[in-house]
């Protein structure tokens, strides 16, 4: 049963992962994505580790009432690449590290980029 003092969610991040071997692979996922829905905030295409993510990405913000859509979308065309997913509280540290999906790989994350280390 959830607590009256649990945190709502805002929004969600989906970030996916890639490589220089699966880059191509990952800019036509985007681009799909983007396509598939239009609501989404489709962000950069970072070739670079960025903050916590221990892999090249690219997120996919989405609103709560897209979760049922976006989601599953993503499992069954993810293309084999992994992707984080997690919510948007405000409270990044435990948004990443207890309150996140994976699909594919479970990779570390750099938390220290969260907590200012």
């Amino acid at each position: 049963m959830a607590s009256e003092d649990a945190p709502s969610i805002k929004g969600y991040h989906a970030h996916v992962y890639f490589d220089a071997a699966t880059r191509e692979k990952a800019w036509v996922l985007r681009d799909t994505v983007g396509k598939a829905f239009p609501a989404a905030q489709i962000g950069r295409f970072h070739e670079q580790n960025v903050g916590p993510h221990p892999r090249w990405s690219f997120q996919i913000a989405f609103a709560p009432d897209q979760f049922d859509r976006i989601v599953p979308w993503l499992m069954l065309n993810r293309e084999g690449l992994t992707v984080f997913l997690h919510p948007e509280t405000g409270d990044d540290l435990p948004d990443h590290a207890e309150r996140a999906i994976w699909m594919g790989e479970l990779l570390p994350l750099n938390l220290d980029a969260l907590r200012g280390g």
